[in-house]
């Protein structure tokens, strides 16, 4: 099971950020880190997106994802002096409030992954439960055995992940976030979320979070648009 890096910047509400974010310059930064498998950058997408059960939210300026096959690997970059370091002084993230999350990766299969390459961007719906849950083993099994078989049948759907969160070292001098779980859904483009946002597997999702065991705190959603790289681990 590989364990991921959660590196999530958020616009300070005192700080006018004029410096474009530069995604590939925050993927060439995380291609240095010894023994990533895969990064993803994602950025918010214009205009949002049209899901009939929420509000619109203000999304993070972006979100990293890291991945690794151990956490050895992954509390190496995050040492005093590692190489995680670096992405503090990137232009477009020195600017903003950072948090980071060491999770677990479970993947999910998919009738049809698609066709785009690993380095074309697609549209991401990332979510995240801050919790607490009341019981979170009971939460935690109903959503992994109930949620994605329905995320599955969604029209256009090309990648299920679902994280849940792990004790870590490290050294990167930025607050810790503790969301209990989060998760995600890959389309081909905005549209294509849309198009599956619009169908009737949207109110089979709802219906199931009707019956999730109890839990409270945020609930967050952002469609983002996802740049990745693929890496031969060190």
């Amino acid at each position: 099971m590989d364990v991921c890096l959660f590196l999530i910047a958020t616009e300070r509400a005192t700080t006018d950020v004029t410096q474009p974010l530069n995604a590939q310059g925050i993927l060439d930064a995380a291609a240095a880190f010894p023994g990533i498998r895969r990064a993803v950058v994602h950025v918010p997408v214009k205009g949002g997106a049209n899901d009939p059960y929420l509000h619109a939210e203000a999304p993070p300026r972006c979100t990293l994802q890291a991945y690794f096959s151990s956490i050895d690997a992954l509390e190496s970059v995050l040492r005093e002096g590692g190489n995680a370091h670096a992405l503090l002084n990137l232009t477009g993230l020195k600017e903003c409030d950072l948090t980071q999350q060491v999770m677990a990766v479970r993947r999910f299969p998919v009738p049809d992954p698609g066709t785009q390459r690993a380095d074309e961007p697609r549209c991401t719906y990332l979510v995240s439960y801050e919790g607490p849950a009341e019981d979170l083993n009971a939460w935690l099994g109903h959503y992994i055995d109930s949620h994605p078989p329905i995320m599955a049948r969604f029209p256009g759907i090309r990648e299920i992940e679902i994280y849940t969160r792990m004790d870590y070292r490290g050294a990167l001098p930025v607050a810790r976030s503790n969301a209990m779980q989060r998760n995600k859904v890959v389309f081909d483009s905005p549209d294509a979320l849309n198009a599956a946002l619009a169908s009737p597997v949207r109110h089979e999702m709802r219906a199931d979070f009707k019956n999730f065991p109890p839990f409270s705190g945020a609930n967050l959603h952002f469609p983002v648009i996802s740049s990745a790289r693929d890496f031969t681990a060190a």
